[in-house]
């Protein structure tokens, strides 16, 4: 996701300074017109607007606040934007150490996988103070079609755990209706025409519909960073009070997935919890 996000911001004329584990990518970038640094702080003493995109919530703490991190090398003034999906009590743990280094952060977690961070289309969750958010709002733009300012640091993570809530239970509810009527003899893309253009299409129907039934599963979005996603809305629901029945049943048909030898897969392949269920599948 980084990738083509910094290819992204290279496009559009700004400077990069970069730094991953993956060599591969930093020479790429390199290739595009970006900086070399050898390390977060590196990245960070060059930089007035840093950008992270890793994992989760650990992978965050380390590259922010450990050794040779983005705290050692930052500027006050400097501001932090996190666009990895982390649990949003990690964000806010993070911004406090940021702000004691008289810093900056915002939580700016993405929606669209990779295709639309390719073309620069995400939809960008920003959590944290208004006026970091519009001193950056134009850069962030460059990444994505949709940047809306949720609320307070932590925000922006919490409204991407909506967003995976909702997706999940979209492709599951997709993938147990196709079934169904594969059951019942009714041939899935015939189904999947019929409803589409009524209240029960989606964005998510139409873009893993076609999948399911053609067997593909090469992964927009892999089933174990779905897996990741929800641990997080089931962590901050326990920490906030609030029940997530649905999500925890997805939750179940995705750790059967990973247990299965399917965690590398598109999260569409849910498809296939419900094919084993019933003996059959929804191929066209």
């Amino acid at each position: 996701m980084g990738k083509p996000m910094a290819k992204n911001l290279l496009k559009a004329g700004y400077e990069l300074t970069v730094n991953d584990l993956v060599e591969a990518a930093v020479n790429e970038l390199v290739e595009a017109g970006a900086k070399r640094a050898a390390s977060n702080a590196e990245v960070a003493a060059a930089s007035d607007v840093v950008i992270t995109m890793v994992p989760n919530s650990p992978h965050v703490k380390a590259a922010v606040l450990g050794p040779k991190g983005v705290l050692e090398g930052a500027k006050p003034g400097m501001i932090l934007v996190d666009m990895s999906s982390i649990n949003p009590i990690a964000s806010k743990e993070v911004c406090a150490e940021v702000e004691k280094a008289g810093c900056e952060m915002l939580d700016a977690p993405v929606s669209g996988g990779e295709p639309k961070a390719i073309d620069g289309t995400l939809a960008i969750m920003v959590g944290g103070k208004e006026e970091v958010f519009n001193k950056v709002k134009d850069i962030l733009a460059v990444m994505g079609s949709s940047v809306t300012l949720c609320g307070d640091i932590g925000a922006g993570n919490t409204t991407k755990l909506a967003n995976q809530i909702i997706v999940a239970a979209n492709i599951a509810a997709l993938g147990e209706a196709l079934v169904l009527g594969k059951k019942a003899g009714v041939k899935p893309e015939a189904i999947y025409q019929a409803i589409r253009g009524g209240l029960a299409g989606s964005t998510v129907m139409d873009a893993k519909a076609p999948m399911m039934m053609d067997g593909n599963f090469k992964p927009g979005f892999r089933i174990n960073l779905h897996i990741k996603d929800l641990t997080n809305a089931i962590e901050t629901g326990h920490e906030v009070g609030a029940n997530l029945p649905l999500t925890t049943a997805v939750m179940e048909m995705m750790q059967w997935l990973k247990a299965t030898g399917h965690e590398m897969e598109d999260h569409s392949s849910l498809v296939r919890y419900y094919e084993f269920l019933a003996d059959t599948d929804v191929r066209r």
